[in-house]
């Protein structure tokens, strides 16, 4: 792990952040009777999966929170999965730009799976939940 200074700084975060920005402009073309249902649905996903990163990168004192939050994040990605699937299957985005997103959720997944892994190496020492 690199000398990071805030959730800004990670990967993670980064691409969780620019997922959820495609995924508001793409679902700006979805029709209007799904604005209070998939749209928002899956807004809200996907801006969960950085916004719990966030969360736990501020509570990195107590390690059993710190996961909680990630696994909160690694959720809310599968979640987005599914309503990009949904998305798909109403063919409000093509194949291609759903197995795109799709994939990016897979990694965005796998990086949350090995930080909560190796998770005493992102944790504050001295913590006495540590």
């Amino acid at each position: 792990m690199a000398n990071i200074r805030n959730h800004r700084e990670l990967k993670v975060w980064q691409e969780a952040m620019d997922a959820a920005m495609e995924i508001f402009e793409i679902t700006k073309a979805f029709p209007l009777e799904e604005r209070y249902s998939l749209i928002d649905q899956i807004r809200r996903s996907s801006r969960s999966v950085a916004s719990n990163i966030s969360e736990a990168w501020r509570k990195r004192r107590y390690e059993a929170a710190f996961k909680s939050k990630l696994n909160d994040s690694e959720s809310e990605a599968c979640e987005t999965q599914t309503w990009i699937e949904m998305a798909l299957r109403c063919n409000y985005i093509d194949k291609n730009t759903a197995e795109r997103l799709d994939r990016t959720y897979e990694e965005i997944m796998g990086k949350l799976v090995a930080m909560i892994r190796d998770s005493h190496n992102w944790t504050i020492r001295g913590s006495s939940e540590n």
